[in-house]
């Protein structure tokens, strides 16, 4: 089939029933109706459609190469730089329909699940892997338009480098039977954000693994027997868009994904038991390299974003003749600036892989993976420092329709805007960096693609440093004693 539609994607979670528990309650009808759902649910919807649109057709979508029907363009396979920038632009145009801030939209999966597949005469010859299984499913996914969460990281029980469970039943998703049909794993795994809203869920172990039945990747329905959903509470406020703007819209539930013997079919299995693979995919395969290609262009939305609000406040209450002002907003544009320079030059300096897929430079997308973990948290701070005590004399929605209104229109009207538009203004301030949607969202974008630390580690590691010190031992050369 070609693209889904909103509408479709909408009947189709519905129609799953997948286990999902909210509030120590299993969430029982139409999940697409419940409060915590039904906001993220609409904007992923309106993503779908955006697929249709007559004058995106071209940017969204691609002819199938088996079928000749237009699929997703986050599902394209770059063969050349200008493909580079073709999925760049799709990529923004969504986000610009989230402002960004919906972390898990499509084409992020679309694209971990496309960047594996094309990696897949990795796991080739070795042992219990399968990569046929990959492609057969990239294929599957691409031709059906689904929608994807995905799971990799163990639960938090102990964090020291080296532990190994003494639990009768474990903790950590492991393999605990192989039969004739496929693989049952038993255990838990974070973080599934969307966990409960996709048709399928990913599943892929993490690095660090030790034992043999802890390494594995596979991909399974989301109302698979024996799997379920716990959810955290939902930072929703309510239905109404004055109040809450961004989190009535764009919350993304997060989930614990317990796996109670869940039976994995040996077609969905794309590797098991093999800790070496498990250790090493992620960072063999293009996944980083499309991933963070991915997460960059979307940041830059968000930091657009960002700084239209920034400006807006100034403009808003008067106060761009500061020049503490002007350093703080300043601060956002050089962030915006940096991180448009980075993608483009991963774009630029991107190179064809063994397969002849076009990678773009991962050395540089790590550098802009580095960069907004830190300038995020920034940024938000600058958004309450320019509205200080603004964004706490935020009345609801309700109270501009009682008999205070009067009170309201003459007391927090501003320079520029009346005063139901100014508070309409630092109310969407507030939801971004001071509501728990927007507390939330900066803890989110520290630990996006993993710790920090370990991000500069690898960077570190990863960086070819040899030419600089090369030069540095020519000029040390040059004054040697005599």
């Amino acid at each position: 089939m070609p693209t889904i539609t909103g509408k479709q994607y909408i009947e189709r979670i519905d129609k799953l029933k997948t286990e999902v528990w909210i509030d120590g309650e299993r969430v029982i009808g139409n999940i697409s109706e419940h409060p915590a759902f039904k906001g993220v649910m609409k904007s992923q919807a309106a993503l779908y459609d955006l697929q249709h649109d007559d004058s995106l057709k071209e940017m969204m979508t691609y002819p199938s190469p088996s079928t000749g029907e237009l699929v997703g363009m986050s599902y394209f396979q770059p063969k050349t730089k200008k493909d580079l920038v073709k999925r760049r632009k799709m990529i923004q145009q969504w986000a610009k329909s989230t402002n960004g801030l919906m972390g898990r939209s499509p084409d992020y999966m679309n694209t971990t699940l496309m960047a594996l597949a094309s990696s897949s005469e990795l796991l080739r010859g070795k042992k219990n892997c399968f990569p046929e299984h990959l492609l057969a499913f990239y294929e599957y996914a691409r031709e059906q338009d689904l929608s994807m969460t995905h799971t990799f990281i163990d639960p938090q029980v102990n964090r020291t480098q080296f532990y190994f469970e003494k639990n009768s039943e474990p903790i950590v998703a492991k393999i605990v039977e192989r039969n004739a049909e496929g693989i049952v794993v038993k255990g838990a795994k974070l973080l599934a954000t969307q966990g409960g809203i996709t048709d399928e869920i990913l599943v892929l172990s993490a690095g660090g693994i030790l034992d043999e039945e802890s390494g594995f990747a596979f991909s399974i329905p989301s109302n698979s027997k024996g799997l379920k959903f716990i959810c955290r509470e939902s930072f929703v406020g309510g239905d109404s868009a004055f109040n809450y703007p961004l989190s009535s819209r764009f919350e993304e539930m997060d989930s614990i994904v317990v796996f109670d013997n869940v039976l994995v079919p040996w077609e969905r299995v794309f590797y098991y038991d093999n800790s070496a693979i498990a250790n090493s995919f992620q960072i063999t395969s293009s996944f980083q390299a499309f991933a963070l290609h991915q997460v960059v262009s979307r940041q830059i939305v968000k930091t657009e974003f960002i700084l239209g609000i920034a400006e807006s406040i100034i403009n808003t209450i008067n106060i761009s003749e500061y020049k503490h002002v002007q350093e703080k907003v300043a601060e956002i544009i050089v962030g915006l600036e940096t991180m448009k320079a980075l993608v483009i030059k991963s774009e630029v300096e991107a190179k064809l892989d063994e397969w002849g897929g076009m990678r773009p430079d991962s050395t540089t997308l790590l550098v802009g993976i580095n960069i907004f973990p830190r300038i995020y948290p920034r940024f938000t701070e600058i958004i309450q420092l320019l509205g200080a005590s603004g964004l706490m004399t935020v009345p609801t929605e309700l109270a501009f329709q009682s008999s205070i209104r009067k009170d309201l229109d003459l007391y927090l009207q501003s320079r520029g805007e009346n005063a139901e538009e100014r508070v309409k203004l630092f109310r969407l301030a507030w939801d971004l960096t001071m509501s728990p949607f927007g507390t939330r969202q900066t803890l989110y974008e520290r630990f996006f693609f993993g710790d920090p630390i370990r991000l500069s580690s690898q960077l570190y590691q990863s960086y070819n440093k040899e030419p600089y010190v090369e030069r540095v031992k020519g000029i040390l050369e040059a004054f040697s004693l005599k």
